[in-house]
């Protein structure tokens, strides 16, 4: 097959940014070379150089970037349906998590299941995502919190890649919970930081996460694991300020975090302190739906202090068992009021931002050709449906 390709018969929403209206172009061409974009525009105006690729014509469709879950926690063993149920009766996440259910029943399934099973459901998960065009998905550890079975997650991170058409960038998360009947400060010195340094030998670290919650780590705690991030040359990221306002998301600013998630209880300094850092707010519907929760995040102080915003779908088996991230659009749309075409740029352009990527979420020369054709006019349509898949096709490093 050749390796360069002519796209037609198109829309495009470019998503660059600074663009208005999606930078929407239509009856659109894209050439692809080699895996990447080398050109974009109105047909009409294609240069006679890039005519010469092999066509693939569509017929109306729209692209979009491939989508990315910028945050998702996919490898893990069991589920805790019983727990949804206690939450549907009444009970907190809060409660849950201190009558020993929560993130500590998943790590009880985790350390249980093989690296074999951990990987046979972990691609049933990444397969609903490809099914939504995803083309890019984070993954977390977090549910080991002994260093064996953070690794173990890690190794079944990475081979997902070399089993789906798909990129996956891992991240550390072994500061997620303190384990049962065990001391946090000693969890993280005895377990927590070797586990990362170990798995940074192994290569298996793309970045280092956090929970900084008053069911889980405080921003001290969190500090050391950042220390040592940094040390080893590692971007860091937090789950802050999810169920209360601990300071976490200054925290994370302070060291440049790519980015900071959930963020509902986060206030006018934390926005301008992500601002300053360049940090990503991560907004992550899910789990607000999931939980119930009344607090949303502070969307219009973000836009006011220019503060970027992904969307992501947080799938996890506990606070947002969620694997649609056409659905988190959605979600971030109707319950915390962002504009669809807000949703598009949090799942593309600002999704590979939040996961420190540069080559992707745009459609626009020398980006990868990771695309999205969608049988759809206009790209709010993405937003607006809720439980439909409208993929067309998904192109993948320009594999058409």
């Amino acid at each position: 097959m050749s390796s360069s390709h002519l796209i037609s018969g198109i829309s495009i929403a470019t998503m660059v940014g600074g663009q208005a209206d999606y930078g929407l172009i239509r009856d659109a061409a894209i050439a692809v070379g080699d895996g990447c974009i080398r050109w974009v525009g109105p047909l009409a105006d294609l240069p006679a150089e890039h005519a010469k690729g092999e066509p693939i014509v569509f017929d109306g469709q729209l692209v979009t970037p491939a989508p990315i879950d910028c945050h998702t926690h996919l490898v893990h063993g069991g589920n805790r349906a019983l727990e949804f149920e206690m939450r549907l009766n009444g009970a907190s996440y809060e409660q849950v998590a201190r009558a020993g259910g929560g993130i500590v029943s998943t790590v009880t399934a985790t350390r249980a299941a093989s690296a074999e099973e951990l990987l046979a459901s972990a691609l049933v998960r990444v397969d609903a995502l490809i099914a939504e065009g995803v083309a890019t998905v984070e993954i977390k550890s977090g549910y080991g919190l002994d260093v064996e079975t953070e690794l173990k997650m890690l190794r079944v991170a990475r081979q997902i890649a070399k089993l789906r058409p798909v990129e996956v960038k891992t991240s550390f998360l072994g500061a997620h919970a303190v384990p049962a009947g065990a001391d946090a400060d000693r969890y993280i010195d005895d377990i927590c930081l070797p586990a990362l340094e170990q798995a940074h030998a192994e290569g298996l670290v793309d970045a280092v996460d956090g929970f900084c919650e008053n069911i889980a780590f405080s921003p001290d705690q969190i500090e050391r694991v950042f220390k040592l991030a940094n040390s080893l040359g590692l971007g860091v990221k937090l789950h802050a300020e999810q169920l209360s306002h601990l300071g976490g998301t200054r925290l994370a600013a302070r060291y440049g975090a790519m980015s900071v998630d959930h963020v509902e209880y986060a206030n006018g300094e934390d926005a301008a302190a992500l601002a300053k850092s360049g940090s990503v707010a991560v907004l992550l519907p899910g789990a607000f739906y999931t939980l119930r929760e009344t607090q949303v995040p502070p969307v219009a102080m973000f836009r006011k202090h220019g503060v970027p915003m992904a969307v992501a779908t947080d799938w996890n088996p506990g606070s947002s068992p969620m694997g649609s991230v056409l659905l988190a659009m959605n979600m971030a749309a109707t319950l915390f009021r962002l504009t669809p075409e807000e949703t598009l740029a949090g799942t593309t352009r600002i999704a590979a931002r939040a996961l420190g990527l540069s080559d992707r979420g745009t459609i626009q020369p020398g980006q990868r050709a990771d695309l999205a054709v969608w049988d759809i006019d206009h790209p709010a349509e993405l937003a607006y449906r809720i439980g439909v898949n409208p993929l067309h096709r998904r192109i993948f490093a320009g594999r058409i």
